[in-house]
């Protein structure tokens, strides 16, 4: 098994913590206030929620996809993207969570 491929799972998985903790404070505020902006919020956390659980489901779950990424026949290099994505999600995703509990 490949760093890059920890790195990634590790990362999609701290998205999810950092989604919940932010859909609990969209969901108070949608129910609060009620407003078009708080819903949007609500549903890109969601959104992104199901994205985030999916990819950790096809690392860790699928019987014909997890096999395949835990081996070697995935090369470093492509890895090395897919890890890209998640990470820069999870520093943007804390980034937010800060601010909007701030």
């Amino acid at each position: 098994m490949s760093l890059w491929f920890d790195i990634a799972r590790v990362s999609h998985g701290l998205n999810l913590l950092l989604l919940v903790g932010l859909g609990y404070v969209w969901v108070r505020n949608y129910l609060e206030f009620r407003s078009k902006h708080t819903l949007g919020l609500l549903l890109f956390s969601v959104f992104l929620l199901l994205e985030n659980g999916f990819a950790l489901y096809i690392y860790m779950v699928d019987p014909d996809l997890s096999v395949w990424f835990s081996s070697a026949a995935v090369p470093d290099i492509a890895w090395q993207g897919m890890m890209v994505l998640p990470v820069l999600e999870a520093v943007g995703l804390a980034f937010l969570l800060w601010v909007t509990w701030d």
